[in-house]
């Protein structure tokens, strides 16, 4: 009955992301709406999966996926900024959101108060970036956005996990926060990376596409699964994972890359769709059950709306807060690059970073440390705004424990769940349908991300025709054939024009042979550029889907 009903709320899911997409409209938020009314209708059952379906089934593909996709250099560019939303303002909104829960709710202690507040203390990011990339958000502040939603769950999880501990009595791996803290995350980020290098290793051995990506499907559950069982955090261990396999991609086969990117993207819109049509069919039942466990529905609304304003002020005076801190960073930073003593250390680098690289031209540079530029105040508020709740708060909220080890039921625990799925609606209707409204009102763009993009662009191509010419010429020392020359040289001079040998439809061996040859010489000098840092790892990717494409083509040719 279980797999019926999944299929069916699948199905209509998808239609209505469909009537979404034709009619401009946020799918998940219509999705949410439409999972909601439908529980009302008197036909229909209640569909409830078990909390560890949710955690270890459906989240650990949207992770990996979304890390797989995002650019490791970007993360680690703004991992201050990401740290302390993903990891410090999910502490600050559980403590401070318990503190508000103990005092509203009637009967209701601090322990079991955060118990509530880690369980909505996490965004979740998906309708925030779907929306930012609609509406071309700049890079940089997509990158924190993405950025927090790998993290914060892996945050939440754990401060979750040691408040149930805390209320049931059930003893912890770790006694202290702190140590399970560092050891959960450090745990996690080095089962997910081991588990990236060896199945990486695996990838690079496989010719047979279908069999590589059915490799990687399995990679999220796995690594979420090792790292739980050695109390580990499942979340950080897929988030590196995917940082492994996504940094390393370009070493994989080209068709592996082509049907892992078009099997991901269908995996992220089933599950997407998913989520929103779970999240509006427990309402109800939700609200249901803390209503006929002695609440009354308004006091159940009254309560999730304090909860949800605290939810919303907390992000906004820690956002601008933090904000006003980076710009006195930045302007220490700034004056120091002024500072002689400063200007000759760097003058006496860069001397030394140019006599390393006319050794090894290969080698990886150094460069300063640099604070990056802050946001603006427009940028700011969008960041603030962005805290719409989702999966791993409805997971969290039905993980709660039944009982406590003495066999007493769970205090609240029929309240908590009902006000964290009224909360998560409250952001998804209050600021997702707002922030549409605000990104266009403020009109928040990068004046200079255009530039940025147009040279690493032309740097990227500059880097491909290099290696081309190279190729090319390497090619022709080596062979006499004069049809191999002649191919060569009519190569030679398409590159020079700055055109893409191929697209040629000349199809004879000698063409085929060096096209090849080209291509891999220009993949692999795009990932060296950006290893060493001289190209943004977004316009590496872009290059590498092109190649793979031009490459699948040359596939389809034959000699005569």
């Amino acid at each position: 009955m279980l797999f019926s009903q999944l299929l069916v709320v699948m199905v209509v899911a998808i239609a209505i992301a469909i009537f979404a997409e034709r009619r401009n409209i946020q799918a998940p938020l219509l999705i949410a709406l439409v999972g909601l009314a439908a529980s009302y209708l008197p036909f229909m059952p209640r569909f409830e999966l078990e909390p560890h379906v949710i955690l270890s089934i459906v989240l650990p593909p949207l992770l990996y996926s979304a890390a797989s996709e995002f650019s490791l250099v970007s993360f680690l560019q703004r991992l201050r900024s990401i740290t302390n939303l993903g990891v410090l303002l999910v502490v600050v909104t559980t403590g401070f959101v318990g503190g508000v829960a103990a005092m509203v709710i009637p009967g209701m202690t601090l322990p079991v108060a955060l118990v509530l507040a880690a369980v909505i203390s996490p965004p979740d990011a998906v309708t925030a970036t779907a929306i930012g990339r609609k509406l071309h958000l700049p890079n940089r502040l997509m990158t924190v956005l993405k950025g927090e939603s790998l993290i914060n769950d892996a945050a939440a999880l754990t401060l979750f996990s040691f408040a149930v501990g805390a209320v049931t009595g059930a003893p912890l791996f770790i006694g202290n926060v702190w140590l399970y803290f560092l050891y959960s995350g450090v745990g996690g980020i080095l089962v997910g990376l081991l588990l990236g290098r060896l199945i990486h290793l695996m990838r690079r051995r496989m010719s047979n596409p279908s069999l590589a990506t059915a490799l990687t499907v399995i990679v999220p559950f796995a690594a979420y699964l090792v790292a739980e069982e050695l109390h580990a955090s499942g979340v950080l261990a897929v988030v590196a994972a995917g940082f492994a396999l996504g940094h390393s991609a370009g070493e994989a086969n080209y068709a592996t890359r082509i049907q892992e990117r078009q099997t991901w993207r269908t995996i992220d819109t089933l599950l997407e769709a998913f989520v929103f049509a779970y999240i509006g069919l427990q309402l109800r039942f939700a609200i249901e059950e803390s209503v006929s466990s002695g609440f009354d529905l308004w006091q159940v609304l009254a309560i999730s709306a304090v909860v949800l304003v605290a939810v919303t002020a907390i992000r906004i005076v820690w956002v601008f807060g933090s904000a006003a801190l980076g710009r006195w960073r930045y302007r220490r930073h700034r004056a120091r690059l002024k500072q002689p003593e400063t200007i000759e250390r760097l003058r006496r680098q860069a001397a030394t970073d140019a006599e390393r690289a006319a050794l090894a031209p290969k080698a990886r540079r150094r460069r300063p440390a640099a604070v990056p530029e802050p946001f603006s105040w427009r940028e700011n508020l969008i960041v603030a705004w962005t805290g719409m709740r989702g999966v791993v708060t409805l997971a969290a909220a039905a993980g709660i424990p039944l009982t406590l080890m003495n066999g007493e039921p769970f205090p609240g625990r029929d309240i908590i769940q009902a006000v964290a799925f009224l909360v998560t609606i409250g952001t998804l209707l209050i600021q997702g349908l707002t922030l549409p409204w605000l990104i266009a009102r403020l009109k928040v763009v990068d004046p200079g991300q255009a530039a940025r993009e147009a040279r690493q662009r032309e740097r990227a191509e500059s880097i491909a025709r290099t290696a081309s010419e190279q190729a090319i010429r390497d090619y022709q020392a080596t062979t006499t054939d004069p049809l191999s020359q002649r191919a060569a040289e009519a190569m030679l001079k398409r590159v020079g024009a700055s055109r893409e040998p191929a697209a040629e439809p000349q199809k004879f061996g000698p063409f085929i042979v060096l096209a090849g040859a080209t291509l891999a010489a220009r993949r692999r000098a795009l990932i060296e550029a950006r290893d060493r840092g001289d190209l943004d790892d977004e316009i590496m990717r872009e290059a590498l889907e092109r190649m793979d494409l031009e490459e699948a083509a040359m596939a389809n040719w034959r000699a005569p």
